[in-house]
């Protein structure tokens, strides 16, 4: 079912990636960790529909998108970074098979941390983050999403690595399999892997062949 609903507000995350605030359509439900197809509601803009993950808490009273803006290239995403307050986006139901099962290691690329920003949020609101840890890469330190906020929920639980800049204060290390053996504590636990399709592969791979439960393994498949 697709609903319009207007823009509320928007902040700026980072360089390239903003928070849109989006009006809430009564009896709308959602996940932690799933997304919907959203569209622009304009001439020549309403058929394309790219997927975007919820990043707000279940009970707000509004939607929250965090969606990095790849300027570079026009598209939904180009054309997303240009819209103002009042402007309107075509939502639709909500999916996904990325949701918390269980503690464990989530690991990210980029804009892959997304679908894990509203289940750490919500753990956080339970008292239930627990021992769960974070492995979170990106090319430069303005890169990262949400630093701050990610740091105030896990504390020590949250490692950034940064590929391609030599000059930062975070970990440099690519995560591979000499990482994740260095890095990871127990192979039982769950695993959530989110980000550009290469990595997932890769290391959702090597979980497997370092003892993880495939069925432990949670990504969008």
């Amino acid at each position: 079912m697709e609903q319009i609903v207007r823009i509320l507000d928007i902040h700026n995350v980072t360089h390239n990636v903003k928070q849109f605030i989006v009006e809430k359509p009564e009896g709308f439900t959602f996940t932690p960790g799933q997304a919907t197809e959203l569209s622009i509601n304009q001439p020549a803009w309403e058929d394309q529909k790219n997927p975007f993950t919820f990043t707000c808490l279940t009970d707000e009273h509004y939607l929250e998108f965090t969606i990095k803006i790849y300027s570079d290239h026009p598209g939904v995403t180009n054309h997303l970074g240009e819209l103002e307050v009042g402007d309107e986006l075509i939502l639709r139901e909500a999916w996904g098979a990325i949701e918390y099962k269980g503690p464990g290691y989530f690991i990210a690329g980029g804009a892959g941390i997304t679908p894990f920003i509203a289940i750490l949020r919500q753990l956080h609101q339970q008292g239930a983050i627990g021992d769960n840890k974070l492995f979170f890469s990106n090319k430069t330190d303005q890169d990262i999403i949400l630093a701050d906020e990610l740091k105030s929920i896990l504390g020590e639980n949250a490692l950034f690595t940064i590929t391609n800049q030599k000059d930062s204060a975070h970990d440099q290390r690519r995560i591979d399999e000499a990482f994740l053996k260095a890095e990871v504590q127990d192979f039982t636990k769950h695993f959530y892997v989110c980000g550009p399709d290469p990595m997932v592969q890769e290391i959702t791979g090597i979980l497997t062949k370092l003892g993880a439960n495939a069925d432990a393994v949670v990504f969008e498949k």
